[in-house]
């Protein structure tokens, strides 16, 4: 019965009930996406009220709006050994604890600094959750559809932005701006971090309703519940040989389980350092300075602030839609096509937002973008979000998930995590000072970026669609 090739040919099929429960699992992990989504986002409809009623300059304001990533990359680094020790499951409550508090902090924050404390709470969490969420899934879904299932984080997260993004223009819709009363005495742009509680507790409920992961229950010794798990995730013919391969891999773990991620290459072994260069490269294109500052940002050429919320939303509405595509395509085209394709469509887009704002008039919050240059940079920042949504943003993390031999997974893809939340920082703080300076420069360096990501996979990277993970590794090695 463990012969593979009994297994029938649409097993994992949508239609399928092996497909239908792994996809279900999945979607459950990948609520911590779409917290990480929210929180990214969240912030959008917010800046300039507290940079208002708190009265920042633009150095304090972007470290308020980065300060959560800071937290991100601490959540991620530790979330490895956490999940390995107490269980994916009590990982996830504990980020969804975090990021609820914060939601409710946050929206009473009395001033900056404590409104930063709350982000970094917050901040814990969602980079604790950005870790179990890909490592889970990667744990109970199938190889023929594990790089659909991985995406779905990405599409999570995608889901979180429009979400946050939709919910400030309401919120501000209804009071009359963001920085108008609403319900209770409290400005609208509190009420956009209190949203956040909602799907903090569903997340929450979700970690008491979804099963554990297979692999830590073998590791714990509790063979038979991971049996009765893989039982409904894998056809009968499968069963043996996927527990076979899951204790023969967490045999050969314990055995390395000394083993640590230096190496010859600046201290760190050479796949630990592909992935923080992925990681690294998905940030430094500058996708979340379209999410974190693009109401500011459409409503400082000439938008007013309605249109600049209607224009954030659309652009969210674009980043779902190609994040399915990525997930349709990922498992038939493979991995290295469609990042270089992002890549192309990233430089060509960035380069002429860069080129648009050369033409831009006035100067500080009166800057605007004359005749048809608005709607040019407009149409190249929604042709950067396709770009970046259908490759980059969900294949990095289908890749994380993929690359690390299994005696270093955990820890490598914490660390690896914790430079890319380490870059959003970097790439965040910094923005409100350097369009400040120079909109053509910064939208320029994120182009040049944009192009060395293509350079980067077309010489590293080996395409990983339909192996084992076990095999995945092997590609990295010389």
């Amino acid at each position: 019965m463990s012969d593979s090739g009994t297994i029938p040919s649409d097993a994992f099929s949508l239609r399928s009930p092996y497909g239908r429960r792994a996809i279900a699992l999945s979607i459950a992990a990948a609520v911590g996406g779409f917290l990480f989504g929210f929180d990214s986002s969240v912030i959008n409809g917010a800046v300039d009220s507290i940079q208002q009623d708190f009265g920042l300059n633009d150095v304090v304001t972007g470290f308020v709006v980065a300060v959560a990533l800071l937290g991100c990359a601490v959540g991620a680094v530790l979330a490895g050994n956490l999940s390995d020790r107490w269980g994916r499951l009590k990982v996830m409550l504990l980020g969804a604890v975090m990021f609820f508090a914060s939601s409710i902090g946050a929206a009473f924050a009395f001033s900056v600094w404590d409104l930063g404390l709350w982000r970094v709470i917050g901040g814990l969490g969602i980079g604790i959750a950005s870790v179990v969420a890909p490592a889970y899934i990667a744990e109970v879904a199938p190889r023929q559809i594990r790089g659909g299932l991985a995406s779905l984080q990405q599409l999570a997260i995608t889901l979180g932005i429009f979400t946050a993004l939709l919910s400030d223009a309401l919120l501000a819709g209804t009071a009359g701006g963001a920085d108008e009363v609403l319900w209770f005495g409290m400005e609208a742009w509190r009420w956009m971090f209190l949203v956040g509680t909602i799907p903090a507790a569903v997340y929450g409920i979700l970690s008491f309703t979804v099963p554990e992961s297979p692999r830590f229950l073998i590791a714990q010794g509790r063979s038979d519940q991971a049996r009765a798990i893989f039982e409904r995730l894998v056809p009968p013919a499968d069963l043996e040989h996927t527990m076979r391969d899951l204790q023969t891999a967490i045999e050969a773990d314990r055995r390395n389980a000394g083993v640590s991620l230096r190496g010859p290459v600046f201290g760190l072994q050479r796949i630990v350092w592909i992935g923080i260069i992925l990681s690294v490269f998905q940030q430094f294109v500058g996708i979340n300075v379209i999410f974190y500052y693009s109401t500011s940002l459409w409503a400082s050429v000439g938008f007013d602030e309605s249109d600049s919320f209607t224009i954030s939303v659309a652009t969210a509405v674009t980043n779902v839609l190609v994040t399915l595509v990525a997930i349709f395509l990922v498992d038939r085209i493979g991995r290295k096509p469609i990042l270089l394709t992002g890549s192309v469509l990233m430089a060509v887009s960035l380069a002429t937002m860069a080129v648009a704002f050369v033409f831009a008039e006035g100067t500080g919050d009166d800057v605007s973008l004359p005749g048809a240059w608005g709607p040019i940079a407009l149409v190249a920042a929604n042709v950067f979000v396709v770009g970046f949504g259908a490759s980059w943003g969900p294949l990095v993390w289908v890749l994380l998930g993929e690359i690390f031999p299994s005696r270093i997974r955990g820890k490598a893809l914490g660390v690896a995590a914790g430079a890319q939340w380490i870059a959003n920082f970097l790439v965040t703080v910094t923005f409100p000072a350097m369009s400040g300076w120079s909109l053509p420069a910064t939208y320029g360096m994120y182009a040049v970026f944009a192009a060395l990501s293509f350079v980067y996979v077309a010489w590293r990277i080996p395409e990983t669609k339909g192996m084992e993970l076990e095999q995945t590794e092997t590609l990295f090695t010389r």
